[in-house]
């Protein structure tokens, strides 16, 4: 018997919905403000920006107010959130700094409410509609939450506004809604699709009995409904103060012209770059548990003029819980495009994507069709999808004298997830994610090198959370968080390191529930560009039965595995374990990719890196061909030698490979 579909869920498989189609869709009893182009073409340009950044100071203010409200550590010592200010039909006038890959698709889930739900069971003032559902949009797996809210003027919806944060927990078969044996989504946390959790500016307690009894930590995902209902009201409270100062037909125009301008912008910017056709593979190891296969997400970027098309002809099956919907391709480019190619252009995302176009079928990894397992979407599928969009983004930029310096190669390729879940040290339940890897080193341009332990590029405004802060709220210990060296993606120009920690069980009596999860630990995600080599591979270890209580009884603090001993066990992409009290876990995540070969970078570069415990000595003289001298600087002339050996033995093997 064939499982139903999400109700609507069918509309949104493979593309986006165009405003007359919404419009087409709507009861005469729903009445938008819309605007006109004749206030856009009237709006002098000062004006213009005034309320342009206003819209942005709006979103910066709806984060501060989240985070301010929030009592979860992925959203206040993180920033794993964002908002996001739309128009009446849902175009993305102005995304929050913080996750990108979060808000990008908050048009998708808009229209859906528009053509889904005005008539039963309407939208009306003070509403607020909750969705957790990958279907249907405004986050890219279940724990993405999202709270859109309609702002009413003079009995006209005049826009939206949206909150959406990660939730450390929301049910499911795995602690953290995690489940790396995931057959289909009914393993999984319950997706929801749009639903009235709030009227008259309240939210409703029977639909919050419904949305928080799933969860293992109840009192934390209500204390973030309550933070997103928060920023979804400094939203409309601000916007509303917009109004009365300019006028509601000022404000609408000014929202019209921030798209028409984002638009404009990216298509002169793409005018001044040669046609072409770029593409990249971003591959991902284990679907699930137990899983040995590899799978592929293949992106062919086509430029023609002033449109891109992003093509994922050829990408692989859905398989496992690593897929993501149709949504999570939707964020997964728009968080490559944003950064990468549209740094100097104002974030209207429903500008920008008027620019693009999008090529894809169902049943893949990046299109997943109900009831595929969609748990790890955000930071498997989508995520890949964003490296592999970032690289052909960077090889298109690369080939543009006057854009070339936006060039950028992949960021740190996925996300090392550990999620954990047992009694605190206070006797509390708890279920968290490590997020450390939030420190992760940028990918190199093709002038620079990569920040070290920069953060990730779907997340500007991500942090690594305080170790102090970790070990005060959870029952656990580190023995080190630090930069590793040689990490950093090998080129002329090299990518930024990234970092390991390592922590132990504190204070608690009982095992704690793991699930480990990440792609990239035999296959690079985060590969380099013009010859430069990818950045470190990610790794997790857990140390059995060790002897880290001993060590601290005699005063020593070990800061390497080689000082402990027990048993030492690799751990797959995806695993799901016990660790206990005895237990070390050990984790090093990716970094970025290099840019160029690393035989061309500057001998003087080199040593500077060795001096700063970038880089090896070893790696100095195997990888880029530098021989230090006893001072610690290069010897350019043993460098010169050495590196004309290294070529030598270069064309030596591509002869034996032909």
């Amino acid at each position: 018997m064939p499982f139903m579909q999400v109700p609507g869920s069918e509309v949104f498989a493979s593309r986006i919905r165009t405003p007359e189609e919404v419009l087409a869709s709507l009861p005469d009893s729903l009445v938008l403000h819309r605007g006109s182009p004749e206030a856009v073409e009237k709006m002098d340009a000062l004006t213009y920006e005034v309320i342009r950044h206003r819209l942005w100071a709006i979103t910066d203010m709806m984060g501060q107010a989240l985070k301010a409200m929030s009592g979860s550590l992925v959203v206040t010592d993180c920033n794993d959130f964002d908002v996001a200010i739309t128009d009446e039909v849902g175009d993305v006038v102005q995304v929050g700094p913080y996750n990108t890959e979060l808000v990008a698709s908050t048009d998708l889930a808009i229209k859906w409410i528009l053509e889904h739900r005005s008539i039963n069971p309407g939208i009306h003032e003070g509403d607020m509609f909750l969705c957790n559902d990958p279907w249907v949009g405004g986050g890219l797996h279940q724990n993405d939450v999202a709270l859109f809210a309609p702002l009413f003027h003079d009995g006209e919806l005049f826009a939206w506004t949206c909150a959406v944060a990660h939730q450390a927990d929301l049910g499911g078969v795995s602690p953290g809604s995690w489940t790396p044996r995931a057959e289909d989504v009914f393993w999984e946390s319950l997706p929801t699709p749009p639903v009235k959790i709030a009227e008259k500016y309240q939210l409703r307690q029977d639909v919050e009995d419904l949305y928080v009894r799933r969860s293992r930590v109840p009192k934390l995902v209500a204390l973030d409904l309550r933070a997103k209902f928060g920023a979804n009201m400094v939203g409309h409270e601000r916007i509303r103060q917009l109004i009365e100062r300019y006028s509601a037909e000022t404000v609408k125009a000014a929202m019209q012209r921030q798209l028409d301008d984002a638009e404009s912008r990216l298509r002169a910017k793409l005018e001044k770059i040669e046609d072409g056709t770029w593409k990249a593979v971003s591959y991902q190891e284990q679907s699930m548990k137990d899983d040995r296969g590899v799978h592929p997400i293949v992106c062919t970027l086509t430029k023609r003029g002033t449109d891109l098309e992003f093509d994922f002809t050829g990408t692989g099956p859905q398989s496992g819980m690593i897929n993501c919907t149709f949504t999570g391709l939707y964020g997964g480019v728009m968080s490559a495009v944003l950064p990468v190619l549209c740094g100097d252009i104002p974030w209207a995302a429903g500008g920008l994507r008027r620019c693009l176009t999008f090529k894809t079928e169902e049943g893949t990894l990046n299109n997943a069709t109900f009831p595929s397992g969609v748990g790890k979407g955000s930071v498997a599928s989508a995520w890949a999808t964003t490296n592999a969009a970032t690289e052909c983004l960077s090889k298109m930029l690369d080939t543009s004298v006057e854009h070339n310096k936006d060039v950028q190669s992949v960021c740190c390729g996925t996300w090392d997830l550990c999620v954990m879940a047992g009694l605190d040290q206070r006797g509390n339940p708890f279920a968290t994610m490590i997020t450390d890897s939030m420190g992760a080193g940028f990918g190199a341009g093709n002038d620079h090198d990569g920040v070290d332990t920069a953060g990730l590029l779907l997340i500007p405004m991500g942090k690594m959370p305080d170790v102090e802060m970790n070990e005060f709220m959870l029952p656990m210990l580190y023995l080190w968080r630090r930069e590793e060296p040689d990490s950093g993606g090998p080129g002329r120009f090299r990518g930024g390191v990234t970092a390991s920690l390592c922590f132990v069980p504190h204070d608690t009596p009982v095992p704690m529930m793991q699930v480990v999860s990440g792609s990239g630990k035999s296959i690079p995600m985060n590969p380099g560009l013009a010859g430069g080599y990818p950045g470190s591979s990610q790794a997790d270890i857990a140390m059995r039965s060790a002897n880290v209580q001993e060590l601290f009884a005699k005063g020593i603090i070990p800061s390497s595995l080689d000082e402990i001993t027990g048993e030492q066990h690799l751990l797959a992409c995806e695993d799901e374990v016990l660790l206990s009290p005895t237990d070390v876990h050990y984790m090093s995540w990716q970094s970025g990719g290099g840019y160029g070969d690393p035989l061309l970078r500057e001998p003087a570069r080199v040593a500077h890196d060795v001096g700063e415990f970038r880089v090896t000595e070893q790696s100095a003289r195997a990888v880029y061909g530098v021989v230090l001298a006893e001072s610690g600087e290069a010897d350019l002339a043993a460098t010169e030698e050495h590196r004309r050996q290294l070529k030598e033995q270069r064309r030596e093997l591509a002869k034996e490979s032909r």
